[in-house]
């Protein structure tokens, strides 16, 4: 009981330091980021890396990143957990953009660097229109180039639940004509959705081997899911956590 309430403690500290920190450095770079993009990566990157430190000697919550990071410009579909995920990419990815919701636009500080690193936002709750802003949004930052990364399933996704994959991804392959990088992770195991408490441990972001280009639509659906489903698991087993009873329809 005493052990866990000062690990809850610690997980408290940790987040306050962490969203304390990312208000003084929008403070330091954003004047550097108006005047050119650069900056808005260099921003981000630099967050993700201090969190990802901090992490380790706050909460125990150490962090890996497997596989052959993407330098090109490729699409990247990546399992989605919680906020870690995005931090463990952001902090590895050269210049990584995201297929965002909408809301976040308005998020302080967040949502502006978003926009300035080239995110696209989209209505999740309605499909037509999302998936029309998805392609409109892409066509129009397609003189920026680097890694656009997607959640093949919308949203975050709790270690044992299941969400079907959506079809944005499979748009997204056809109309850009790019490799696909898919992304596994464990790292719902340790962080959480929602809440405050972080569990130590290895969390871990792993890069699969690229789907090249010229794949059908419903092909590439199947393969996407299952790669990055079964490592998922496999990532989340080696952690210690057994989704049992999950599996891809």
């Amino acid at each position: 009981m005493i052990a866990h309430a000062w690990r809850w403690l610690r997980s408290l500290v940790f987040v306050g330091q962490m969203y304390a920190t990312m208000a003084l450095m929008a403070v330091f770079f954003t004047p550097l980021a108006m005047l050119d993009r650069k900056w808005a990566f260099a921003a981000v990157r630099t967050y993700c890396r201090w969190v990802r430190w901090t992490a380790r000697w706050m909460v125990g919550l150490r962090s890996e990143v497997r596989g052959a990071v993407p330098q090109d410009e490729v699409l990247v579909c990546a399992k989605h957990q919680s906020f870690f995920d995005i931090i463990l990419i952001v902090s590895e990815v050269p210049r990584p953009k995201f297929i965002m919701k909408r809301e976040l636009r308005w998020a302080p500080v967040l949502g502006w660097y978003a926009l300035r690193i080239g995110c696209v936002p989209v209505d999740r709750g309605r499909r037509g229109r999302a998936i029309q802003q998805m392609v409109d949004g892409v066509e129009k930052d397609r003189a920026h180039p680097g890694q656009l990364i997607i959640y093949p399933q919308g949203t975050r996704v709790a270690p044992g639940h299941y969400l079907p994959y959506k079809i944005g991804p499979a748009i997204l392959y056809d109309k850009l004509a790019q490799d696909c990088v898919p992304v596994a992770t464990n790292v719902g195991v340790f962080w959480p959705r929602t809440g405050i408490y972080r569990k130590p441990g290895l969390a871990v972001v792993e890069f699969l081997p690229r789907i090249e280009t010229g794949m059908d639509q419903r092909a590439f659906m199947a393969r996407l899911e299952t790669e990055i489903e079964g490592a998922s698991n496999r990532l989340m087993e080696e952690a210690g956590f057994h989704p049992a009873g999950q599996s891809v329809p």
